[in-house]
């Protein structure tokens, strides 16, 4: 059965076939691994024995919990948590979360355990016919964490009207099997429509890296880099950069002043003021991105927004001076792009933040001089 994805004036349509269905996965990440405080929650979950170590030493407080945060089917907050991350939700301390760790150690990892961890991975190898075009982009829309439907939504019509307006050709997926040579060959850049928790098993993992090196462009936007755990140290460390600590709960959205760096390429492309000022859900982040070698191009003026929230070590979320919003960097010959703009489903007609996701999704494709061998 073939579906063709009628678009806008000004793109061609892109014939899509039904994924080419493989055999159950046997490569996910966290297959072998022991359980510890540290397993992804929704592994534990999953696991009987595994859970009856948590109600030994937090009894009923795991059922109490917000359902998504104990779903253990995808998506689900479960797969971006840890034992020791969801004890500010339990109310464990660390003496209780070192007993749990010492305890979960000592479990075996059951075949039922492996084929149960590796059930929200897929290896579906999605065909694309595309039409000829300066750009393409496939986006990934899989996501196993936390998905907040309204946002993944409103960027979805925004990448669709860009595609328009610029004449790429773009496809969506919510297959992680695209993540494979042969399909990430027919892409310039690959796209990150909020995308949390893990998706990708090992091979994928190695084909987005190898494409990447070999001068590939990646993209993402807001909750690519929010989740409270990464499992792929890889993908927080050295793709974004940093990691996430948390954004503010009192209140959640608020205005912040943003300050661009007038000398980044893709600030020049979108022809961004020197500052503006706009409503979201502000990120903090544990480092600055400039750690890991990024070039900014916006950044928040922390004395414009309260950064008070539960999430902060003395709570509250400061990064000082130097709060990166949106940055890039080089990955071997790749190149990489974030915004942690895109909360709110209005931010994607905002129009600075609108311009800005435009440019740096085109720098990231189309710019193939920017990360020149190293």
């Amino acid at each position: 059965m073939r579906m063709v994805l009628k678009l806008a004036a000004g793109l061609a349509a892109v014939a899509l076939s039904a994924p080419a269905l493989a055999g159950p996965v046997t490569d996910c990440p966290n297959r072998d691994v022991p359980f510890s405080a540290s397993s992804p929650l929704i592994d534990i979950l999953l696991s009987p024995a595994a859970k009856g170590v948590i109600d030994k030493y937090a009894p009923g407080r795991m059922d109490k919990m917000p359902p998504i945060f104990i779903g253990t089917k995808t998506p689900s907050f479960a797969s971006i948590l840890t034992a020791e991350t969801a004890s500010r939700f339990t109310g464990l301390d660390a003496a209780s979360v070192a007993k749990i760790d010492a305890e979960l150690r000592t479990l075996p990892v059951t075949a039922a355990d492996q084929v149960a961890r590796c059930q929200r991975f897929d290896n579906d190898m999605p065909a694309f016919n595309l039409p000829k075009a300066k750009v393409r982009l496939l986006v990934m829309e899989k996501i196993n964490g936390f998905k907040d439907v309204p946002s993944v939504e409103a960027a979805h019509a925004a990448l669709t009207a860009m595609a328009t307006r610029k004449g790429w050709a773009i496809a969506f997926t919510e297959k992680g099997g695209a993540i494979n040579a042969k399909t990430l060959g027919q892409f310039d850049a690959v796209v990150w429509n909020n995308i949390s928790g893990d998706i990708l098993t090992l091979s994928q993992r190695k084909a987005l890296q190898a494409f990447l090196a070999h001068g590939g462009g990646f993209a993402a936007m807001h909750g690519s880099a929010g989740d409270p755990a990464y499992f792929w140290d890889w993908y927080a460390d050295t793709l974004i950069g940093t990691r996430f600590t948390g954004h503010p709960m009192a209140p959640q959205f608020q205005e912040a002043r943003v300050i661009v760096s007038n000398d980044h390429p893709i600030a020049k492309a979108a022809n961004l003021p020197r500052e503006w000022r706009m409503t979201d859900e502000w990120y903090s982040f544990k480092t600055s991105p400039r750690a890991a070698g990024a070039q900014v191009i916006a950044s928040l003026d922390e004395g414009s927004y309260t950064r008070k929230s539960p999430m902060g070590p003395d709570g509250y979320l400061d990064m000082g001076n130097d709060h990166p919003i949106a940055w890039t960097n080089c990955m071997g010959k790749g190149r990489m792009f974030y915004s942690a703009i895109g909360h709110m489903p209005q931010t994607y007609s905002q129009p600075q933040a609108l311009a800005l996701l435009e440019a740096g999704i085109d720098w990231a494709a189309n710019n193939k001089k920017a990360c020149p061998a190293r």
